[in-house]
């Protein structure tokens, strides 16, 4: 008995030291190199346009979760608990920007939009091309996060509560009173996690020539003034909002969510049906119109787009951005089993792992990638710094904490009997993950890979900073090519990426759907 609590500590505290090892040393050597860093780079400090920039990406993140939250509340408990026909294609399509690099929905809302667009005049490309514009499109792109994470938190809920709920109460009371409040935690990470990706959002605001903070930290690194001293010198405006964001997401939120964010098998009859579902079913319907029309729009766009042509745009990006995922998403689930378990099984190894994993993905994007530069771009480091690895590294630094909490929701939403069972007849700790708690929760590993892998090939603010010579992903590829590339080409690559993106997507709700026999 002694030897297999031993053995799951070692394992547990094993992921753990591999997670830390891929979020920490960024983080200790950028103090390293402020440490190190002349009085002179310090003086952007006293640039008031600095913090205007910084006031600004604030003010920008800010808008876009508010207004992600007022749509995506309702369109969540209307996708959650409404009679709507063809649900899932509504929801499907309504959740594919938020799977694609933002800049992606982006380019097809300047071809409707901008002054020569299909629905383009002087009034809607000055619209455009502005703080709103940006925030409008962010918005659209966002609120599926808000979306998806309140209709997984109110299917997670008993039904015996709703039904309670009915018995005294309007179906929309019921809704807005009961069952919102009671998935609160699953909406307040959404909220947090819109938050941090606006704020650490490049593509966007550079396409649609919105200055924003994050754009004078990649200046420094990814632009024509390379000077990774003063790079290092604007994380610390940054360290504040990271630290604002990883505290609200522990106050906030914690370990709630796997008590909420779930899909039970008996669900309560329809809360919105007559002429509630018709309006319900209206509301999803127009979500889904306006996520899909940017792609229409890039297919109008690249319409005569010679495909030997946009293979050759393309070179082996694609692949690039498919192996990086890929890799990615492997090391993800293969940390995220042990400390997803363990997370859920109340470990507190796990839970100190889940933090630090936690920081990575909530701390500014700039700050991962001033770090991870400092770290790797070295001579002891060039094997890995000039290869695909150094996406990976940044890749799991920043999303292995979505298969941390996927696995972890999984697992504390069923009984540890099993485990129990097993461990009394003499099994092993590994012989209990791997044959009982891997099988029983199959679908959520799989969920977790796919997730991962999808935020992998969006990832343009975190890649694009640091990838390797002739490395780039796909999305970095499309973004560079954006200014002087052919538009047809451009318009169909975003395309290729968006068809990768919803092929995955089909299978996420495929094993969303999937039940055991």
């Amino acid at each position: 008995m002694v030897d297999r609590s031993g053995a799951r500590c070692f394992f547990v505290l094993g992921a753990a030291a591999v997670a830390a090892a891929f979020v920490l040393p960024p983080l200790i050597q950028i103090g390293a190199q402020l440490a190190s860093t002349d009085a002179t780079s310090f003086r952007l400090l006293t640039q008031a346009r600095l913090f205007l920039l910084l006031g600004r990406s604030v003010a920008v993140a800010g808008a876009v979760t508010l207004l992600t939250l007022a749509a995506g509340l309702p369109l969540g408990l209307f996708f959650a608990r409404a009679r709507i026909p063809l649900r899932w294609p509504l929801l499907g399509v309504h959740i594919l920007p938020m799977l694609l690099p933002p800049f992606i929905p982006a380019l097809g809302w300047f071809h409707l939009l901008g002054r020569a667009g299909l629905l383009g005049s002087a009034a809607t490309a000055g619209f455009l091309f502005g703080p709103m514009g940006l925030v409008f499109v962010l918005a659209t792109v966002f609120t599926p996060i808000v979306t998806t994470l309140t209709l997984l938190g109110v299917r997670g809920l008993d039904p015996s509560l709703e039904e309670a709920g009915r018995l005294v109460a309007r179906p929309l009371a019921v809704g807005v009173r009961l069952l919102i409040p009671a998935a609160w935690p699953a909406i307040a990470l959404s909220a947090v996690v819109v938050f941090t990706l606006v704020f650490s959002e490049i593509g966007v605001p550079m396409l649609l020539r919105v200055v924003v903070y994050p754009s004078a930290v990649f200046a420094r690194l990814g632009g024509l003034s390379f000077a990774p001293s003063e790079a290092a010198v604007l994380f610390l405006p940054l360290l504040p909002v990271g630290v604002v964001l990883f505290s609200a997401e522990r106050w906030l939120i914690g370990a709630r969510p796997f008590d909420v964010i779930g899909m039970r098998r008996e669900l309560a009859r329809p809360l919105f049906d007559g002429r509630s579902s018709f309006l319900a079913a209206s509301l999803c319907l127009g979500a889904a119109v306006v996520s899909v029309m940017p792609f229409l729009e890039l297919l109008r766009q690249a319409r005569g787009a010679p495909a030997h042509e946009v293979l050759s745009w393309a070179g082996n990006s694609h692949w690039n951005g498919l192996l990086a995922s890929g890799v990615t998403a492997t090391i993800a689930l293969a940390l995220a089993l042990p400390l997803g378990h363990g997370l859920a099984r109340g470990s507190r190894t796990a839970r100190v792992a889940d933090g630090i994993l936690a920081g990575g993905f909530f701390l500014p994007s700039a700050i991962l990638g001033v770090g991870l530069i400092a770290v790797w771009n070295q001579p002891w480091s060039a094997w890995l710094y000039g290869s695909m690895f150094i996406l990976v590294v940044g890749f799991v630094a920043r999303y292995a904490i979505i298969a941390v909490r996927a696995v972890a929701a999984s697992v504390r939403q069923s009984s540890p009997s099993l485990e129990d069972a097993a461990c009394v007849a003499g099994a092993g700790y590994l012989c209990r993950l791997f044959l009982i708690v891997a099988p029983v929760h199959l679908r959520a590993l799989a969920a977790a890979w796919l997730l991962v892998f999808a935020f992998g090939l969006r990832d343009l603010e975190t890649a694009i900073m640091y990838y390797p010579p002739d490395g780039e992903p796909l999305t970095v590829r499309i973004f560079t090519l954006e200014a002087n590339g052919p538009p047809k080409v451009v318009a169909a690559l975003a395309l290729v990426h968006a068809g990768i993106t919803t092929l995955l997507l089909a299978g996420a709700l495929f094993l969303a759907r999937w039940r055991k026999t």
